[in-house]
């Protein structure tokens, strides 16, 4: 008898659930992420492309009406996932959605800007 034994960990980032500091940057900017990303078909697609959500999700997210609904649930979906599949995210961000990457990558979280 043969034991095959594979062991995924934290070197391929996938990790489960998403680390403390991840999670604290999807819950201090979470409301500005549900109001400002732009949760469109074509993104979702490529958020499963990736293999940052799943197939069964990016249907039940086109399948919301509301935009703002839409954006809740993939950061629900998103809490659920590896931090390998989170650092996806951040990557897919860039193509369509620059301006939202440093909510998700900089220390602390939210970003604040001065206005003149």
């Amino acid at each position: 008898m043969i034991i095959l034994t594979i062991v995924i960990g934290a070197e391929y980032g996938d990790v489960r659930p998403l680390d403390e500091a991840r999670m604290r940057k999807l819950s201090i900017n979470g409301v500005q992420l549900v109001n400002r990303i732009d949760c469109s078909n074509a993104f979702v697609n490529e958020l499963a492309d990736v293999g940052c959500i799943t197939w069964s999700h990016r249907e039940h997210i086109i399948n919301i009406p509301q935009p703002r609904d839409r954006n809740d649930k993939l950061l629900e979906f998103l809490t659920r996932r590896s931090v390998a599949d989170f650092e996806k995210f951040i990557n897919v961000m860039p193509k369509e959605q620059a301006h939202l990457v440093p909510l998700l990558t900089a220390d602390g979280g939210e970003i604040v800007t001065k206005q003149r």
